[in-house]
């Protein structure tokens, strides 16, 4: 890992040893290679998620796998509680949050790679709801995943009248859980990411609809323990790479976010 602890009792000669097998990167694997720890929420679509596998695959996963291969590292897809995610990186159990992190009003909070994807937040409705605007929404409960960038967005000052206006505003683990509750009739409307929002739909066929207004448009980023520009750097090179020749482009369409792309242009 990039952070590393000393502990108490240690011998010398043993931070010695451990002083030669950590370099670079992360933690010396007797493998030779590296370890970058990829902090992730693992029921973020397609970002970040468990497969009917029970592999652990998505957009950005597959970008922090190639940049590990282009940098001969080993990666470790760590998967994570999103309401814990900064204890995990100021703890250095992960190197980075890397899994449709939002920069927007985090700027100073973390070291960011540059921002490689637009996104907005949106809500998600039942097609049969009859809720086609924000004003639809007066009196609903609407859900929302805890510690998202959508519940910053509902809950920052350009949003307050709107999110005054439901009856209740809800929060939830995960976005599996947002669409048992809005299928059984509970709540009303999930807010979430566009890029979310379309794999759901297109996963949970024709009984969900997007709004077409936009709650907020953001950027999404790879988020550093504050300071850590050498691992920040290295990153940023190799996806700058991966932009360059096409790599970026081609793990997109893969994913179904071709126009959501920024990096580069």
């Amino acid at each position: 890992m990039i952070k590393k602890k000393l502990l108490k009792g240690i011998s010398v000669a043993m931070l010695l040893t451990l002083g030669m097998g950590m370099a670079g990167c992360g933690k010396k694997e007797e493998n030779g290679k590296d370890s970058f720890v990829v902090g992730f929420d693992a029921a973020f679509p397609p970002y970040g998620y468990m497969d009917e596998e029970g592999e652990y695959v998505g957009f950005d996963l597959d970008l922090a796998a190639e940049v590990c291969e282009r940098r001969d590292w080993e990666l470790v897809k760590q998967p994570i509680d999103w309401d814990s995610k900064d204890f995990e990186l100021e703890s250095g159990n992960i190197d980075c949050i890397w899994n449709g992190f939002t920069m927007n009003g985090r700027m100073d909070d973390y070291t960011w790679s540059e921002a490689y994807v637009d996104n907005t937040q949106v809500f998600v409705v039942r097609k049969d709801s009859g809720i086609t605007s924000f004003e639809d929404l007066e009196g609903k409960i609407v859900t929302v995943q805890a510690a998202s960038s959508a519940l910053d967005a509902l809950n920052s000052d350009d949003c307050k009248e709107l999110t005054e206006s439901f009856q209740k505003l809800e929060e939830i683990p995960d976005y599996n859980q947002a669409f048992m509750n809005l299928e059984a009739g509970a709540v009303q409307a999930i807010a979430m990411d566009v890029g979310v929002a379309k794999y759901q739909l297109e996963q949970r066929g024709d009984e969900y609809v997007m709004l077409e207004e936009p709650i907020i448009t953001e950027q999404y980023g790879i988020g550093f323990y504050k300071g850590n520009e050498e691992l920040r750097n290295q990153v940023q090179e190799t996806l700058d790479e991966m932009a360059a020749d096409g790599t970026l482009a081609e793990i997109a369409e893969k994913w179904g976010l071709s126009d959501s792309i920024i990096l580069g242009e």
